[in-house]
């Protein structure tokens, strides 16, 4: 019931869904296969630094499986502390902000997560714990954030089921409706095309791209290379944790470095008067 109190049974999801680093574990970005080179930093550091100055924009990591992708993503939003420098939002690394406060800075869908037993309706209400009152009572302009998250993540025929109960695509697409009513300043988005077919991979990043053009900073990763230049402004292509390239992404594609990285060809096709970036095998 969203006028009852939003409880304490959900804080450890709260904790990782509302994207806070867990209380005195700053961890190195280092993973079991990875570092993140510091150039790779910069690059992240430098889209966050834009959104700070202004430019709001829709950046994309990619390269191959394993090659720092997530790492990146991780210490872009301060959950990983970098090996080298910092990055700072608004003035300050991440991990120094209070929980709530970097939770209205800051949005992270996560690529791996647990899936409670609440409704779809309750998890989206969770995403409002970060403008909540002490009280935790959800006022009337959270309900209706509540509400228009679930619409426009296409989730408000969902809004009564269980969780579990849902598909992998129903699932991502519930969590991603929780990150629209967190209603954050940069999202950080891992795999958000996980699961969903390939008309609502097609709607979930033109919904991603309608919230850049509202102002938000979206950093994203994707592994459909095709999807990753079609619908972002900025592309950085990562391998081991080293930058291989990083810049608007028509210059990216026309450098041939992503096709190299994954071992394609990269050909450029006007379809139905849309530029589209076409990734085929090497000949």
């Amino acid at each position: 019931d969203l006028e009852k109190r939003i409880d304490h049974i959900g804080e450890e999801m709260l904790r990782e869904s509302l994207r806070m680093p867990p209380p005195k574990k700053i961890r190195d970005n280092i993973t079991k296969k990875v570092i993140c080179q510091p150039e790779a930093v910069k690059a992240a550091a430098m889209i966050v630094y834009n959104h700070l100055s202004g430019r709001r924009t829709n950046a994309v990591f990619a390269g191959p499986s394993g090659c720092g992708k997530t790492t990146l993503l991780k210490t872009a939003c301060g959950l990983l502390r970098p090996l080298e420098g910092e990055i700072l939002l608004g003035g300050k690394p991440g991990h120094c902000y209070k929980r709530k406060e970097f939770a209205r800075m800051c949005a992270l869908l996560p690529q791996v997560r647990e899936t409670p037993a609440l409704t779809v309706e309750g998890l989206v209400a969770h995403g409002r714990y970060p403008h909540l009152s002490f009280g935790r009572e959800l006022a009337a302009h959270d309900r209706d954030a509540v509400q228009r998250a679930m619409e426009e993540a296409g989730v408000l025929p969902l809004k009564d089921r269980l969780l579990p109960q849902l598909s992998g695509g129903e699932r991502q697409r519930a969590y991603f409706a929780m990150a629209l009513a967190q209603d954050a300043e940069i999202f950080f988005l891992d795999e958000p095309t996980t699961y969903l077919d390939i008309g609502q991979k097609y709607e979930m990043l033109g919904l991603v791209r309608r919230l850049n053009q509202r102002g938000k900073t979206i950093l994203m990763v994707l592994h459909d290379l095709s999807l990753a230049f079609s619908y972002s402004d900025l592309v950085a292509v990562l391998d081991q944790g080293r930058l291989l390239a990083f810049g608007e992404s028509g210059a990216v594609f026309s450098s041939g470095i992503a096709g190299e990285a994954f071992g394609v060809d990269c050909v450029r096709a006007a379809v139905n008067g849309r530029e589209e970036y076409l990734f085929i095998p090497s000949t």
